[in-house]
């Protein structure tokens, strides 16, 4: 069963087209397209975009890797920066800052992945702000490889992450996440990034009091010293979960309305910065197979697919958005899935890891 427990107006125009996104999106609903990670990743780098001027760390530390199988190898190149001469030198200089006055056309996702000594931004052992779940070390992941990529694009160099800079910037702001774990994952990096240039722990706290853990519903953090909050509201499907309709067949346990929002997007709609996320539940063992299947209006659609119901539910985000989301006030980002990201053994435990290759 499916158990879901102010840029300017320009800024913003550029930023998100949502009737063209829809088109292209539609033609794309293959579950676990390794490419769709990129941009969901790709995403979060324009969010900071946004407020961060630091540019001091743009191209500092930039190794590219070849296109070879050879993984291994990539680790015993040298992540400071150096090398790079000739052509492939001559084209790095002549990038462009993203936040520059040339540098509104660049397309920040097209670009690779690249090995930064610099990372991670933050150890999880160090931030108080992490499901006991999501915190990879203290669970016994001996390496730090999978925190050590950082989006590049192509054309364009993103500026180097300060925290001190962008609370600044979020000064009287409200970023809204709403989705799955994988939004959660985002909501918390994003705290704890933050989180390190605030020294006085008090003053960022849960506004109800809640703890960091797993649940049914919203969290909401709020560092006093800037008036701005940081949220997650757990919407995994985006759209209503429910119970079945008077009279619906016996393996009909439950429902999701295509048509209607999660309930708790009312308090998503008046946020500065939205970033939505859904995809990873959107499969036939989280729906169907549990008895969790498709209605629209009053009718349970039987025999509609998994892929059908997908786009239909992103056909109401985007129709909520147009109405009743202010996008000149509002700016919104979406992301659909990223690849497989974990393999059990019976025992549930972590049975392997890989090097993460971006040409794969």
């Amino acid at each position: 069963m499916c158990n879901s427990s102010s840029p300017s107006a320009a800024e913003v125009s550029d930023a998100v087209n949502f009737g063209d996104f829809y088109k292209r999106a539609k033609k794309r609903f293959r579950l676990f397209e390794p490419s769709v990670g990129v941009l969901g990743v790709a995403v979060c780098a324009v969010i900071f975009c946004l407020f961060l001027l630091d540019y001091r760390t743009a191209t500092k530390g930039l190794t590219r890797f070849p296109s070879q199988n050879e993984r291994l190898l990539w680790l015993r190149i040298d992540g400071d920066g150096g090398g790079g001469g000739g052509e492939e030198s001559s084209r790095k200089k002549k990038k462009i800052d993203f936040l520059s006055s040339g540098g509104g056309g660049c397309d920040v996702f097209d670009g690779d992945w690249v090995w930064d000594e610099r990372y991670p931004l933050y150890q999880s052992k160090d931030c108080r702000f992490l499901d006991e779940g999501f915190r990879c070390s203290e669970n016994g992941r001996p390496d730090f490889f999978y925190a050590k990529w950082r989006w590049q694009p192509r054309n364009c160099n993103l500026p180097g992450f300060d925290a001190k800079i962008m609370l600044e910037k979020l000064r009287n702001i409200r970023i809204v996440f709403a989705g799955d774990s994988i939004g959660r994952n985002q909501w918390e990096s994003l705290l704890c990034m933050l989180s390190s240039a605030v020294p006085n722990n008090d003053s960022i706290y849960e506004v109800n009091g809640n703890p960091i853990t797993k649940h049914k519903g919203f969290l909401i953090f709020k560092f006093i010293d800037y008036n701005c909050t940081v949220e997650y509201y757990r919407a995994p499907f985006l759209v209503l979960q429910s119970r079945a309709p008077p009279n619906s067949p016996p393996r009909v346990k439950t429902t999701l309305k295509l048509d209607q929002m999660d309930w708790t997007s009312s308090k998503w709609k008046d946020a500065d910065v939205l970033v939505f996320n859904t995809g990873h539940w959107w499969n036939y063992e989280k729906t169907v197979r549990g008895g969790c299947y498709f209605q629209e209006g009053s009718n349970v659609e039987m025999g509609m697919s998994v892929d059908s119901a997908y786009e239909k539910a992103l056909g109401t985000v985007f129709e909520w958005i147009n109405r009743e989301v202010n996008t000149m006030k509002t700016q919104v980002f979406f992301r659909t899935y990223a690849p497989v990201h974990f393999r059990f053994a019976p025992n549930s435990h972590c049975i392997m890891y890989y090097i993460f290759d971006y040409n794969v």
